[in-house]
């Protein structure tokens, strides 16, 4: 019995091995800015819907032939779902006069307004660029007038290392989450 202890060390001596370090990158949140006064009193953001690629934790970028490469040795450290969730409502609730937070809604009365985004891009373009485009809509529970909108956000990108995609993705997510108050 003793003895059988052993293959089971080695093995997670070797697993331990094999794994590779990787640099960890989080999404850059910028900082907030004044608070814009908006009607919603509550809002839930749902989990944002991303493409495979940028749901990934590798992270990606565009070659000049089109091509999707991720960054040798580079991960995001937080899933990117999560993130993007939790970095936008973050903005919108340091952004805006409204309670907002990520689902699942924490208290007991349910928001008033629900915002719900589907990106159809993410990534490091080769052109120079950061895009994020997609779609997002608010509900109002309470009354409000629900609202669908397109979005397309290019952000200036200071290279293809990881450390500026990092901070290009946190910009495009501010100017998203400003757009989105907007609509609150």
């Amino acid at each position: 019995m003793k003895y059988a202890t052993i293959p089971v060390f080695a093995v997670a001596i070797l697993l331990a091995a094999c794994t590779s370090n990787k640099d960890m990158y989080l999404i850059d949140a910028t900082d907030a800015v004044a608070k814009q006064r908006v009607a919603a009193r509550s809002v839930e953001v749902k989990e944002v819907i991303l493409p495979a690629y940028a749901a990934a934790s590798e992270i990606a970028y565009q070659t000049e032939t089109g091509a999707l490469k991720t960054a040798k040795g580079a991960l995001w450290a937080e899933e990117p779902r999560a993130a993007v969730t939790r970095i936008i409502a973050q903005r919108l609730d340091t952004g805006t006069t409204a309670s907002v937070a990520p689902e699942p809604w924490p208290l007991l009365d349910g928001p008033d307004s629900t915002v719900t985004v589907r990106v159809d891009r993410m990534v490091a373009r080769a052109d120079g660029q950061f895009e994020l485009s997609g779609q997002f809509a608010v509900s109002f529970s309470t009354g409000g007038r629900d609202r669908l909108r397109r979005f397309t956000i290019l952000q200036p990108l200071a290279g293809q290392s990881p450390g500026a995609i990092s901070a290009a993705t946190g910009a495009a997510l501010a100017e998203l989450a400003a757009d989105i108050a907007k609509s609150l």
